[in-house]
């Protein structure tokens, strides 16, 4: 029996790696992915690790990698429950590619600024630089 081997490409409009890109393009699953490397962590030690990110966007973040099969949640039975979140083996295969894209943000946030600056000053109107705010 022959496999039928699928061939994704995502410049075809509907193409449902579409829709994996969708999903890491975000930029609090890039920062969850990201501090899940380091290990398994409760929900807790997430929100203290990453700043600004709100109790619903975590929640909302958390249980979208979870239903993608990125992220693993176990439950311990004991009182109060105790919930540990995992990266999957297909959510460790992200954490190179997610790393090096944290670590260009880190690196070249100062050009980014700068270009919005300058862009800011040449177009003191446009919509493009009140949203860069």
């Amino acid at each position: 029996m022959c496999a039928l081997k699928i061939k994704y490409n995502v410049l075809t409009a509907g193409c449902p790696s579409q829709k994996a890109l969708e999903l890491i393009a975000d930029k609090w699953t890039v920062i969850v992915i990201h501090v899940l490397k380091e290990g398994t962590l409760r929900r807790h030690d997430l929100k203290s690790r990453i700043g600004g990110i709100s109790d619903k966007m975590l929640t909302h973040t958390l249980r979208r990698l979870e239903r993608d099969g990125l992220v693993r949640r176990k439950v311990h039975p004991v009182v109060p429950p105790k919930v540990d979140y995992s990266l999957t083996p297909l959510g460790k295969t992200l954490t190179e590619p997610l790393g090096a894209l944290c670590r260009w943000a880190e690196k070249h946030i100062a050009e980014v600024e700068a270009a919005r600056s300058s862009e800011a000053e040449a177009d003191p109107g446009s919509d493009w630089t009140k949203t860069a705010q």
